[in-house]
């Protein structure tokens, strides 16, 4: 076989496979339909913790519950999928507040933060209350 035929082919296969990933919803981003979807989720992961106010990211991709004092719990789309942590103030490497933005790095190989937008600023402050016992945090009026 001569290498301009084999080079179409590898390229016509790859373009294909991708193809067929997005197709059958490979690509899709997971979103939370509202609080109860949230609390369902953590739930499937940690059965025997109790949240109680749950905070909605913006774009419904990220749910932060209130665990008790200074504990957190976090449900985030990955992909397809959801993630689970536990954040309590000695896993927080930086945590940031400007207006309704929160931006937070924790001290886990799997799944080092990000940066989350609330509808409202309540619930960023909120959540910064919850782990403020923490001299990293630094927050902007």
């Amino acid at each position: 076989m001569s290498l301009p035929v084999l080079v179409v082919l590898v390229v016509f296969g790859i373009a294909l496979s991708v193809a067929a990933v997005h197709f059958t919803g490979g690509t899709t981003t997971a979103t939370l339909a509202g609080d109860d979807q949230a609390l369902a989720r953590f739930a499937e992961d940690f059965p025997d913790e109790k949240p109680g106010a749950v905070r909605l990211t913006a774009d419904n991709h990220a749910a932060f519950l209130d665990l008790g004092p200074q504990r957190c719990g976090i449900v985030q789309s990955i992909g397809d999928c959801f993630l689970t942590r536990i954040v309590t103030p000695p896993d927080i490497l930086a945590l940031t507040r400007e207006g309704n933005v929160v931006s937070l790095r924790i001290n886990d190989f799997t799944w080092k933060g990000g940066r989350f937008v609330f509808a409202g600023e309540a619930d960023a402050r909120a959540l910064v209350a919850t782990l403020q016992n923490n001299d990293r945090i630094r927050e902007a009026a």
